[in-house]
């Protein structure tokens, strides 16, 4: 147990530094298992659609002072993040795609931070045709609420969005084999140096 707990010392340390041999083929190894496990188990493609809106802060605000720009800005896109996960945009595509809102919600859809310019839909699913459709039909879904919305008044007149990509939209596994490698390095390398340090080194008897 003292020597669990003790610290490792200088001898210990070159001992690990020596075993160059080790690191490489754990590494090797690691990112052989990273890589069997990413074949084993793929992830899902995701599929992103941009939207470009723009809260045109000169015409709303002319002579706010930054502070007021910020808030405007801050309510603003929380108002139009919820229209992009409102009931309505969810059950149009959970018909559309027979998946359930829940789903939706919690596994399929996400949307990046929300701000002044491009906005991303992104949609993730094992069949990249229904990743590309459902990341595209939220985004047209969402700009045609958002405009029926400024039309009635329910939204600020002054809110310019357009869809700038919903076609031939690019598809990419969620989590890339690169990722996969590297972990699998790292996490066999991490493992093996702790074997090293808190194994007690046999005593060869003279």
């Amino acid at each position: 147990m003292n020597f669990i707990l003790s610290s490792p010392s200088v001898e210990e340390l070159v001992r690990l530094l020596r075993a160059w041999r080790f690191w490489v083929l754990g590494a090797i190894v690691g990112a052989l298992l990273g890589t069997v496990i990413y074949y084993v188990a793929l992830p899902p493609y995701r599929a992103q659609a941009t939207v470009n809106v723009d809260f045109n802060l000169e015409q709303a605000l002319s002579d706010a002072t930054d502070r007021q720009q910020f808030y405007y800005l801050e309510r603003e896109a929380r108002k139009l993040e919820e229209i992009a996960w409102s009931d309505d945009l969810m059950a149009t595509l959970s018909s559309e795609f027979a998946i359930s809102v829940e789903e939706l919600r919690e596994k399929k859809l996400h949307l990046s931070q929300p701000a002044d310019a491009g906005w991303h839909f992104y949609a993730d699913d094992h069949n990249p045709q229904i990743a590309e459709g459902l990341a595209s039909a939220w985004a047209n879904a969402f700009v045609e609420k958002v405009q029926a919305e400024i039309a009635v008044g329910n939204a600020n007149e002054f809110i310019k969005i357009e869809v700038t990509q919903s076609a031939n939209l690019p598809k990419e596994r969620r989590i890339p084999l690169a990722n996969y490698l590297l972990s699998g390095s790292f996490g066999f390398l991490t493992l093996a140096i702790f074997v090293l340090l808190f194994t007690k080194p046999k005593t060869v008897s003279k």
